[in-house]
């Protein structure tokens, strides 16, 4: 029977993406509950941390008395509305569809779901069909989806909150080297890369980006970006080979630039307020997962290195 299914899935690249882009919907549901949750549960986890801290004693009555905030992790408690509290059901956590068969709004108390829930949802799909589209059925493709999730729960989680947790970068980082390490390339893809590759990856990653903010803060004395930024980088590099790097800093810096001046122009964006980097590098390291070899190619013969 599981033979029957691989073989299924390998002669058709069109069921095996149609299959993924059910599971993107999934997988983008899951993600709206990372995104949500994990900065709170960060941020009870600091208060909680600082309170021992600066309040000892407070702290130690509060634990013999039992005193302690809602439990809150990524499976507990059920998801409920923010407005109402009201539970939500099993068939309103359909992705996509139940948002649209509430006409976006609580079934409960009727107050408004943010349109972004079903467009994460939405958007993991189609990006998860594209990558099973693009590297068909395969321990590549595993690799990729894999990525891609992960870019998509850092970068919204860095819009809202100007974060990329530790909890998320690490282990990509992590999983990067050990991919290479255990399993080695793939012919035909750029994931894993060689444990060489990934190791000088990982650190030409986190140094370059390094030495790029101290080098800014001592001409500025300004901090123009966080240490976030410098282990995605690094995990993009696990994954990616040092090889892929420059064209993953560059387009994410003219990325982030053109996006800048339009907020500034279009929106007068204050120019001093900070705006988040890892969106911009997580989108360059998915294109340069897709497509690396294809645009470095492009640019070398573009700039006249490569004929």
């Amino acid at each position: 029977m599981l033979n029957d299914l691989v073989a299924l899935y390998s002669d058709s690249v069109a069921l095996f993406s149609a299959s993924v882009f059910v599971l993107g919907l999934v997988i983008g549901s899951f993600l709206n509950v990372v995104i949500y949750r994990l900065p709170i549960i960060m941020e009870r986890e600091w208060r909680s941390q600082a309170r021992e801290l600066l309040f000892p004693a407070e702290s130690a009555a509060n634990g013999a008395a039992g005193v302690a905030p809602e439990r809150l992790s990524l499976s507990t408690p059920r998801s409920a509305c923010p407005s109402c509290k009201a539970p939500i059901r099993t068939w309103q956590n359909i992705p996509v569809i139940s948002w649209l068969a509430l006409g976006g709004k609580c079934a409960a108390c009727k107050a408004r779901i943010s349109v972004r829930y079903p467009l994460v949802e939405f958007a993991t799909a189609c990006l998860s069909a594209w990558v099973a589209w693009h590297f068909g059925f395969g321990a590549a493709a595993a690799f990729a989806l894999l990525v891609t999730w992960t870019l998509i729960a850092l970068t919204v989680i860095d819009v809202d909150h100007q974060l990329l947790p530790d909890s998320i970068t690490l282990p990509l980082l992590w999983a990067g080297l050990l991919a290479a390490a255990l399993i080695g390339p793939i012919a035909g893809s750029p994931v894993p890369v060689s444990a060489w590759d990934a190791i000088l990856g990982a650190v030409a990653g986190y140094v370059s980006l390094w030495l790029v903010f101290h080098a800014f803060r001592l001409i500025t004395g300004k901090e123009g970006m966080g240490y976030g930024d410098f282990k995605l980088f690094a995990a993009l590099g696990a994954w990616l080979g040092w090889k892929l790097l420059p064209l993953v800093i560059v387009l994410s810096a003219a990325t982030g630039a053109v996006i800048g001046v339009l907020m500034i122009a279009l929106r007068g964006r204050d120019r001093a307020a900070p705006m988040p980097f890892g969106p911009y590098l997580a989108a360059a390291g998915w294109l340069a997962l897709m497509y690396g070899d294809f645009l470095l190619g492009f640019y070398m013969r573009l700039s006249g290195l490569q004929h």
